[in-house]
């Protein structure tokens, strides 16, 4: 099966990297643009704007792609699913309507009233005045969150008035929800979607805090683990029952049929599982090690989903092993931009048996003109490991970080360490 991926971070490489570790050629894999890293695994094409659906559509006639999954958000929002839907190609990922439960948290809000799925309360404000008083309504925490897309930036949970204001007027033009502070262990829960029907794939938590012991900014995620041996009995279940199938189903009622992969976020609150957000795709660093641990062929799940087909999907199995992903991250991160610097040591830390995604890398001619990889964004690497328990893991993926050398740059030391103990 011809398949085109479109992105370019660790997410994307990810989902090369299981493809292939579940059947799929290294041949039929095209990635649009694709980085440094991902170009070692299969075909790029870093000339193809993935937000071009013109563009993507027509690249995908000529090469007779069977199957195009989507990984970021941006695409999605611009309609690229939609374009290629057109052509009669199957597409891993919603409509520019339905990615607008990621794309408009008033609208994801909207979904989950209508469908009565468990959240927290929540205001819309279009001035800072509303601002300030829904903040007086619930009280400290404050939570904040722009209402488009922010790259996973337009977040903040914080007791600090100033910087929750402060954080609302940045992204007051694209209006500002004001949610009521919901305190509890975080879980993401994937389920592929068909417009119709779902199928769960395992659990995850993710580490939002650029700092040991979830302190400093939030950021697009430090590290993750996979499986959570704290959840509940029927916790899979009871998501899918209460929350995936009804906002599937509310979005066919309104006629935007969801299909691609829901991501739901959700915190467990001493009054219950509440949905934090949706996200319309796979999520990073979440993926890293869901997707670690799939056994069951990748392309058939994906390709059952985007062709309606899920009644006929094989159940989604997993590894017994756990685990674990460590992101390194740029000097500065995610607050400012570090220059461009060389990274060394990626095939050592491979030599001790974790997975390197490559989320921001590129390889530029230094002064003697020879080809080096350098970081080239926030984000640069996810260092993955699996083990049979997350001591051996954990253990595993920073012998792995020993041998990673980047200028500046920082991880987070405490990833799935409560779990080891």
């Amino acid at each position: 099966m011809k398949i085109l991926l479109l992105g370019q971070g660790a997410r994307e490489h990810a989902i090369v990297k299981a493809l292939i570790r579940t059947g799929t050629a290294k041949a039929d894999i095209i990635v649009a643009p694709g980085n440094a890293g991902i170009a070692l695994d299969a075909h790029c094409e870093p000339d193809l704007n993935p937000n071009d659906p013109l563009e993507v559509a027509k690249f995908a006639l000529q090469h007779a792609i069977e199957l195009a999954i989507i990984g970021p958000e941006a695409p999605l929002i611009a309609g690229v699913s939609d374009a290629l839907r057109e052509q009669g190609i199957a597409v891993f990922g919603p409509s520019k309507e339905a990615a607008q439960l990621e794309g408009s948290k008033s609208f994801a809000k909207e979904v989950m009233s209508a469908a009565g799925v468990p959240t927290g309360m929540a205001r819309e404000c279009d001035t800072m005045q509303e601002v300030e008083d829904a903040m007086d309504d619930f009280g400290a925490p404050y939570v904040i969150k722009a209402d488009g897309l922010a790259a996973g930036k337009g977040v903040i949970v914080t007791n600090d008035r100033t910087a929750a204001l402060e954080h609302a007027a940045k992204f007051i033009d694209m209006g500002i929800l004001v949610e009521e502070f919901l305190d509890g262990q975080e879980v993401s829960l994937f389920f592929l979607s068909d417009g119709k029907s779902v199928l769960p794939l395992t659990p995850a938590q993710d580490f939002k805090r650029a700092h040991n012991n979830d302190e400093g900014p939030n950021t697009g995620g430090m590290g993750a683990y996979s499986p959570l041996p704290w959840l509940p009995e029927g916790f899979i279940e009871e998501v899918e029952r209460d929350v995936a199938i009804p906002t599937v189903q509310e979005m066919a009622r309104l006629g935007a049929p969801f299909v691609g992969l829901l991501y739901c976020g959700l915190i467990l609150t001493k009054r219950g599982t509440r949905v934090i957000e949706f996200n319309a795709r796979f999520g990073d660093p979440e993926t890293q090690v869901v997707l670690r641990r799939l056994i069951t062929p990748l392309s058939t799940l994906l390709y059952k989903a985007a062709t309606g087909h899920l009644e006929t999907a094989p159940q989604p199995e997993f590894t017994k092993d756990v685990a674990i992903t460590v992101v390194l991250a740029s000097e500065g991160y995610p607050e400012t931009s570090a220059p461009n610097r060389p990274i060394y040591g990626i095939s050592a830390a491979e030599a001790k048996g974790v997975e390197v995604c490559h989320a921001a890398t590129a390889f530029q001619a230094n002064k003697d003109d020879e080809e080096v990889l350098v970081a080239t964004g926030g984000r640069v690497l996810s260092v993955v490991a699996t083990g049979s328990d997350f001591a051996g893991a954990r253990a595993q993926a920073y012998e792995g970080l020993k041998e990673i050398h980047l200028e500046g740059s920082h991880f987070r030391t405490d990833i799935a360490a409560k779990v080891a103990n």
